[in-house]
């Protein structure tokens, strides 16, 4: 029944020339006749989402790089710390292609829908403001993980010599669309997996966050947080988590902004993360690309009763000795086809911890307040009702700014793991290099904190000299 819902063409439009609500071809959403009724719109809307979605290679080299996790295959170089392989950077490659993918299709629809005869200016806004919140949302990852890059929009999009864009000018767009996608999506979500203002507000105050804009960060967060429409889903043993990230659930109170998937068009990422026999995925190619052991750092120092550790980890012999691990955060125990598992870009818990650290950081020292989401999400984590003070509860007493900066990050880490978030917060934060020499015992060459421009733009955007405009190392 969870699929039905999920009619959302991020999913279903690009399976073949007969069942496709929308041809992938640029040419195709490019007719000049197809921007004028609601539904031409939505259609044009639903195709920005599928280059994001099909986009493993950001989950997989993004999860292979912090200290939580290690790679296996051509993944496991990146656990030396010594610079990237030719097939990371490759596979890094494809990422930047789907983002780009995703700004170009985002930006057919900002530029052709105004023109829509069939339309109401209010209805022409919102699909305009969900396709500025994923441009936006493309170019916050790009930004991330290559810095400064060329700025497409509908105003450029059919240009293909585009200079590197300075990472300020990058962020002023993504800040510019997601002002536009706040004021003018939708209070509830017009389909499950497409956003709301209030994932618009979320976006934007991790956003502000990354740009140590300490109180925009605060008072973004404070709006998500005020209008009460997310709660944390409450736990009473391990696997109650299944509460938020199993196979059939449709949605839960603390999603804030999903990729959605089914059973016709399921996860390609559960094929990393299991090993034939274990039964969390009992159909198809069971690659386990990742992995972990009792000897990692990061899990020996892992409180056990902390429900979250219990949930995340199981031992698994796979030919390195019974101390080694496989994660079952995304599993579907009883599937025979594709995985449908959602894979969660925001959810209510890191709010709040976005809230906290923004407000830690602005009041130079935490505030009751702040402490208090912290608190909610620990608690929640060890089968406490979230609301409601418990005997694990931190003190405020206790901490200074720097103390609880600290706390909020390992907390982050491990609520979002396995979700694309702790490298990018090792990176952002500046502790990268200090966590994997206290973790491995290695020095990271610094080089690993960017990516190199793929050659998939410098050999054809001449507009970018593959040596002189290329970023530090490469």
């Amino acid at each position: 029944m969870k699929h039905i819902v999920y009619i959302i063409p991020i999913l279903m439009f690009f399976y073949s020339c007969n069942d496709a609500l929308l041809d992938e071809d640029p040419k195709a959403i490019a007719s000049e006749t197809f921007y004028n009724t609601v539904e031409e719109i939505a259609s044009a809307v639903n195709g920005i989402y599928e280059p994001l979605h099909v986009n493993t290679s950001y989950f997989t080299l993004l999860e292979a790089l912090p200290d939580n996790v290690y790679g296996k295959g051509s993944l496991a170089t990146i656990n030396e710390y010594k610079g990237f392989s030719t097939a990371n950077i490759t596979n890094m490659g494809g990422v930047w292609i789907a983002f780009y993918k995703s700004i170009r299709n985002a930006n057919v629809v900002i530029k052709k829908v105004p023109d829509a005869s069939k339309a109401t200016e209010d209805e022409k806004a919102q699909y305009i403001g969900e396709a500025k919140f994923l441009r936006a949302f493309s170019y916050f990852g790009l930004v991330r993980l290559w810095a400064g890059v060329p700025l497409r929009t509908e105003e450029t999009m059919a240009l293909i010599d585009i200079p590197r864009n300075s990472a300020d000018e990058v962020y002023h767009l993504i800040v510019s669309d997601l002002k536009y996608a706040e004021e003018h999506l939708p209070d509830v979500p017009r389909l499950l997996g497409t956003p709301s203002k209030w994932a618009a507000k979320t976006l934007l105050a991790d956003v502000y966050l990354t740009l140590k804009d300490w109180e925009n960060a605060r008072d973004k967060a404070k709006e998500v947080i005020d209008s009460g429409k997310y709660s944390l889903v409450e736990v009473k043993a391990p696997d109650d988590f299944e509460l938020i990230y199993g196979a059939e659930l449709l949605t839960s109170s603390e999603e804030i902004f999903y990729f959605k998937y089914t059973r016709q068009k399921g996860w390609d990422l559960m094929n990393f993360f299991h090993i034939s026999g274990d039964g969390y995925k009992p159909y198809g190619n069971n690659w386990y690309s990742f992995y972990s052991t009792t000897n990692n750092f990061f899990y020996k120092t892992w409180d056990d009763e902390d429900f979250r550790k219990q949930y995340n980890f199981y031992n698994w012999d796979i030919g390195l000795g019974d101390n080694s691990l496989l994660f079952k955060k995304y599993t579907d125990p009883n599937g025979n086809t594709a995985a449908p598992n959602d894979w969660p870009m925001y959810r209510y818990p890191e709010l709040l911890l976005i809230y906290a650290e923004a407000v830690n950081n602005a009041n130079e020292s935490p505030t009751a307040e702040a402490m208090e989401c912290l608190n909610k999400v620990h608690r929640r984590a060890y089968g406490y009702a979230p609301n409601t003070p418990s005997p694990i509860d931190f003190k405020i007493s206790d901490y200074t700014k720097d103390s609880f900066f600290e706390l909020v990050i390992q907390e982050r880490g491990y609520e979002l793991i396995l979700e694309c978030k702790r490298w990018i917060d090792l990176v952002r934060t500046g502790k990268a290099a200090k966590v994997i020499k206290e973790a491995e015992g290695i020095d990271l060459d610094e080089t690993m904190y960017l990516w190199p421009i793929p050659v998939v733009e410098t050999n054809y955007n001449k507009a970018i000299n593959p040596v002189t405009d290329q970023n530090p190392g490469y």
